[in-house]
């Protein structure tokens, strides 16, 4: 028998939580394990025990899993501090781990204490455990870096979490395409608080999280100028940007300025760096820069007194919070803002899928497909 195959399925146990008539009883699945902090190498295709939902939970089948930039960095332990060495996204983590944090799949068994009535039920999963503070809680634990996630046939997670979509016109790949980049995009543009009409600047236009949040500025009613490269710039176009400024010339502070010359009411930033500190003069105002990534380099030097001779909000913005995955749900059962998904990869392909998301060639979402 190949390793990497489920066993043979035994008989039903009667004791074991609620399952459809079309769930497999194998006790085993697939999964891409990391194994240590590195490159790709340090993924495994392995076949590892099948989980068993605890109470308040559930087990979904995996159907899609969406691929991110904070799969590259954990792998890597790129969230390092001198205090804690290689970690996860949110600190030290433990390895072994199944990575993966975007989920869109099926119910198909339920732990004690969970309402039957999700067991069939198609959902999006809410990667998230929330520490305190209600609606507006900040996240303590992430699927596919605090807990095994969905790079695999099937993931364990909070019943609370499991979001129906079932009539959502969203395909699987488009539905696991959202959590984690229109998750966090939604929330900067949340936090950015602009109204219908204003103008903001998104940088890092053709990626997860930046594409996202051009696609959700737009249906919100902003003009939108994005900043990427001339080569991806047309299908940014198609995506909702109004304007496109090309980050290969060089002059992106410049360029910006000309495109929005009464300048910008906020900024959506996943790449900092140089332009953070040299691009405060684009906000008008009263304007909000919120950033949520460092692409472009996370130590930034700059002058204070830009920020508040022109009471300006420098803002940052991890991800999304449970109002914030709310509002994406909604979205996504309506079918009001279709993922760009630009490729899609096997289980034994995600270290291949991680290289390309790497690259940056692309322009959308790479999603896994169990």
């Amino acid at each position: 028998m190949d390793p990497d195959e489920p066993s043979p399925a035994p008989a039903v146990d009667p004791t074991s939580p609620t399952t459809t008539a079309t769930t497999t009883t194998a006790t085993t699945m697939r999964a891409v394990v990391l194994t240590a902090h590195g490159g790709p190498e340090v993924l495994e295709v392995r076949s590892v025990p099948r989980p068993t939902p605890g109470p308040g939970e559930v087990l979904v089948e995996v159907a899609a899993a969406g691929c991110n930039n904070t799969d590259l960095w954990t792998r890597e332990g790129a969230y390092d501090t001198p205090a804690s060495g290689p970690a996860g996204w949110l600190g030290p983590m433990d390895l072994p781990r199944v990575q993966g944090a975007d989920v869109a799949g099926r119910v198909v068994a339920c732990g004690p204490d969970v309402d039957e009535a999700l067991l069939d039920a198609r959902v999006l999963v809410d990667p998230a455990v929330y520490g305190p503070g209600g609606d507006d809680a900040l996240p303590v634990d992430v699927l596919g870096s605090e807990r095994d996630g969905g790079f695999a046939e099937y993931v364990v997670v909070p019943a609370a979490r499991a979001h129906r979509v079932d009539d959502s016109p969203l395909s699987d790949t488009e539905l696991a395409s959202l959590p984690i980049a229109y998750g966090t995009a939604l929330g900067m543009l949340e936090r950015a608080a602009l109204p219908s009409g204003a103008t903001v600047l998104v940088t890092g236009a053709s990626g997860g999280v930046g594409l996202a949040a051009v696609q959700l500025a737009a249906a919100r009613g902003l003009r939108v100028v994005a900043v990427c490269s001339g080569a991806k710039g047309e299908e940014v176009r198609r995506a909702g940007a109004d304007a496109v400024v090309d980050r290969t010339r060089g002059r992106v502070a410049a360029d910006a300025a000309a495109a929005a010359p009464d300048g910008y009411d906020g900024v959506v930033d996943v790449v900092a760096g140089p332009l953070l500190a040299d691009g405060l003069g684009l906000l008008r105002p009263g304007g909000r820069w919120v950033v949520a990534g460092a692409l472009d380099g996370w130590e930034v030097t700059l002058d204070v007194r830009r920020l508040y001779l022109a009471d300006l909000a420098l803002v940052g913005s991890t991800m999304h919070t449970p109002r914030v995955f709310d509002l994406l749900v909604d979205l996504a059962r309506r079918g009001a803002v279709r993922p760009v998904v630009a490729a899609t990869f096997g289980l034994p392909e995600v270290g291949a899928a991680q290289e390309r998301l790497a690259r940056r060639e692309h322009v959308g979402k790479l999603v896994v497909v169990p």
